[in-house]
């Protein structure tokens, strides 16, 4: 999964959890909105089965301490504006780069 897609999305917020949640209350919660939102409770309602792959998602990040602290220090360093160049974007090139 690239950063930019872990900038993207906010698992916690998917799983109605905080930032500090617990690992036990970030596993209740997964397992509550997956049996709600699970494709097998919810046949042929495609909104419930992208809402559970997201929750699974969520949690593939969020129950592994390893994968979770990389996701929250990409967020904290790339989502506060770190490495961004001011002036670049909505069709500005950064200074030294190439016009297209």
């Amino acid at each position: 999964m690239s950063t930019r897609d872990w900038l993207e999305k906010d698992y916690y917020a998917a799983l109605g959890v905080p930032k500090d949640a617990t690992a036990e209350e970030i596993k209740k919660a997964y397992r509550k909105l997956a049996r709600k939102h699970h494709p097998d409770a919810n046949k042929g309602a495609s909104a419930s089965e992208d809402k559970f792959k997201t929750l699974s998602e969520a949690y593939d990040i969020l129950s592994d301490p390893a994968k979770r602290k990389e996701y929250d220090d990409a967020r904290a360093l790339f989502g506060s504006g770190g490495f961004r160049v001011p002036g670049a974007g909505a069709g500005v090139p950064a200074p030294g780069c190439p016009s297209t």
